[in-house]
């Protein structure tokens, strides 16, 4: 019994915190200023060009939640984001869930992944999505150096299944101003298919271009957060 309570307070609770209450975490712009485009699992030498080529080609700033170990490796995609007016966060050193690593090892990798980051644009990131989201019960001792992010829609474009139809009709049929949406530019963590990054793509060509049309404003994730994180950024 005793072990069965330490797991739950270390991960179902935390879990029922965060992603039912929202208490700790920013899942939603409340003052609806416009939709919030976030892409975890990168930065890819293969998918992520061309999302940002895409980005670029609309004038679109995203939020990025790059994986240190990635970073580390593909440098100039990190330089271009930043220097293309890009948001970017951490979403761990290595894709594994919070709930399967110790406080100390997350801390350690989340300041390694920190520093690489830093390393190349100058700039100390301080906004942190946990692969899947989940956090676990020491995650919220880290609050105050790292902003939590997590997400108010997702389309499953970690799967091929659907293709980019499934993301042009989930985006345009359910997003409004305030969303922050959660899409992905690699396919190479565990469950997820390596091609999917293409159909994401794909659809956002449509999906941009409508939102256009329609007067959307597309914003990063500061921007939602407000000025309080940028006063910290400065202390870490």
């Amino acid at each position: 019994m005793i072990i069965l309570a330490i797991i739950l307070l270390y991960t179902i609770v935390p879990y029922i915190i965060s992603r039912c209450l929202g208490l700790g975490v920013l899942r939603k712009d409340k003052a609806k200023t416009g939709v919030a485009f976030t892409f975890d699992d990168g930065p890819d030498p293969k998918y992520t060009g061309q999302l940002l080529d895409l980005l670029k080609k609309h004038r679109i700033r995203a939020t990025f939640f790059v994986v240190g170990s990635k970073a580390e490796k593909n440098p100039e995609l990190i330089l271009r984001m930043h220097n293309e007016g890009h948001l970017i966060g951490i979403h761990n050193y290595v894709h594994r869930s919070n709930w399967l690593m110790l406080p100390w090892t997350i801390r350690r990798d989340l300041e390694k992944s920190a520093s690489i980051i830093e390393g190349i644009t100058g700039e100390r990131p301080i906004y942190y999505r946990p692969p899947w989201g989940l956090m676990n019960f020491f995650d919220y001792f880290l609050i105050g150096k790292f902003q939590f992010i997590l997400w108010s829609k997702m389309f499953g474009d970690w799967r091929s299944k659907g293709g980019s139809e499934k993301i042009v009709r989930g985006i345009l049929d359910n997003v409004k101003a305030g969303d922050i949406v959660l899409l992905h530019d690699s396919g190479e963590t565990w469950g997820a298919n390596e091609d999917a990054p293409t159909y994401t793509i794909e659809g956002l060509k449509h999906v941009f271009r409508t939102l256009q049309k329609q007067g959307v404003h597309c914003t990063r994730i500061d921007e939602i957060a407000g000025k309080k994180l940028h006063i910290r950024q400065s202390h870490i």
